[in-house]
C-alpha cells in the first residue's frame, strides 16, 4: 500500500523517513518530492509498504508524530482520476487546502 506524508520538514531526507517507517515493516519504496526550481523538498512524500497490514499500523502510528519539529500527517494515498494502475507517478496529493 502506498502512503502520502504530508507536513515534512523541509530538511527531512529519504533515509530518515525509510527508517521511520522501517520500524513499522518492509518498505519497498521511498520518495521525497522534489521542487525541480530550488532542489530542495517541498515537505510531502510517498512510502510504498510491503503489507496492508503494516501500512495501517504505521498510519495510526505515525499520522500526527512530531517530526523534525513538524507533526506530520499520513494517509493512504489516491490514484490520480484516468491513470492507469501500475503506471508509475499514478499516486497524488490531495489538495492541501482540503486536509
Amino acid at each position: 500500500m502506498k502512503l502520502l506524508i504530508r507536513n515534512l520538514a523541509r530538511t527531512t531526507t529519504e533515509k530518515e523517513l525509510r527508517l521511520l517507517f522501517e520500524a513499522y515493516g518492509t518498505v519497498q519504496s521511498c520518495t521525497l518530492v522534489i521542487d525541480k526550481a530550488t532542489g530542495g523538498s517541498k515537505g510531502f512524500g510517498f512510502v510504498e509498504m510491503a503489507g496492508p497490514g503494516e501500512s495501517r499500523v504505521a498510519m495510526k502510528k505515525l499520522n500526527g508524530k512530531a517530526v523534525a519539529g513538524n507533526r506530520i500527517r499520513v494517509k493512504k494515498a489516491q490514484q490520480k482520476p484516468g491513470s492507469n494502475s501500475g503506471n508509475k507517478g499514478e499516486q497524488q496529493a490531495d489538495d492541501p487546502k482540503k486536509s
